[in-house]
């Protein structure tokens, strides 16, 4: 039974991830919880590792696939570790009840986020494409000093919060980088999953180095079994983009973040009263 939650969890996190550049993480910390019988502390520090190699790996083939602004998803993952670190910490602060009850809430906000996306998506006129910013510099200080001050406040602000979520709920906050990515940094959507990739392993390794003197240390074997999985779904999650319609893909995952939504929910939320 456990190695069959690992292989079809692990499955569903990396075609996710590979495909889309986000969302499957979300998935990781239900599936070691009440998959994996691990507490919520542990699910959310194994998560981190989890998400952390598989993005690794993903960002990687997206890389090789000249999908990947890296200098920018560097940029964007470096402003986020503050907010990792400050995730990881709080975590350690907050009842398991608690933890999970913010997770379900989290689960209905991601739905939310990507089907807003997918009515966005088909509203656009077929073939019109967003004007590209990827080459305006919000920085410059030659030949003298530049700043676009909006943008790079929407840059702060989300790289803020994705750290923050990464690090207290052992997300990789995926759903929120693609779209930040797209409107503060101007990336088109070809760009923004594989980039996003790259902040996402560099918030989850920062989360995960922080939790790392908490003692809420998983089982590492079954994570481990889990990762790589996850991997090998990414791996082929990000062949499926290039070849299948990714919005049938993102209507059918976010049916199932509601259905583990509801179902974590359920769980946690009778601990709470």
């Amino acid at each position: 039974m456990i190695l069959a939650v690992a292989l079809v969890a692990g499955a569903l996190i990396g075609l996710s991830l590979g495909a889309l550049g986000g969302g499957g993480s979300v998935l990781a910390v239900p599936a070691l919880v009440y998959g994996l019988g691990q507490s919520a502390a542990q699910a959310t520090t194994g998560s981190l590792l989890v998400v952390g190699v598989t993005s690794l790996a993903g960002a990687v083939t997206a890389y090789r696939s000249g999908n990947v602004l890296l200098t920018r998803g560097l940029a964007f993952g470096a402003i986020a570790i503050g907010g990792a670190a400050a995730g990881a910490k709080a975590s350690g602060l907050v009842a398991e009840p608690v933890l999970l009850a913010a997770f379900a809430a989290l689960l209905v906000v991601v739905a939310g986020v990507m089907a807003a996306r997918q009515l966005r998506s088909r509203r656009e006129r077929p073939g019109a494409r967003p004007q590209s910013r990827a080459g305006d510099p919000i920085i410059t200080f030659r030949p003298t000093f530049g700043c676009h001050c909006p943008r790079a406040f929407k840059v702060l602000v989300t790289a803020t919060v994705v750290g923050l979520l990464t690090g207290f709920l052992g997300v990789g906050g995926g759903f929120l980088v693609v779209p930040a990515l797209v409107l503060a940094l101007g990336l088109p959507m070809a760009y923004a999953a594989g980039t996003s990739l790259v902040v996402i392993t560099i918030t989850s390794a920062s989360a995960l180095a922080v939790r790392a003197g908490t003692g809420a240390h998983p089982s590492w074997g079954l994570v481990a079994l889990l990762t790589a999985v996850a991997v090998a779904g990414g791996w082929a999650g990000a062949r499926l983009s290039a070849r299948t319609d990714t919005s049938k893909l993102q209507a059918a995952f976010t049916l199932l973040i509601l259905l583990v939504a509801g179902y974590t929910a359920w769980r946690a939320l009778p601990a709470l009263t």
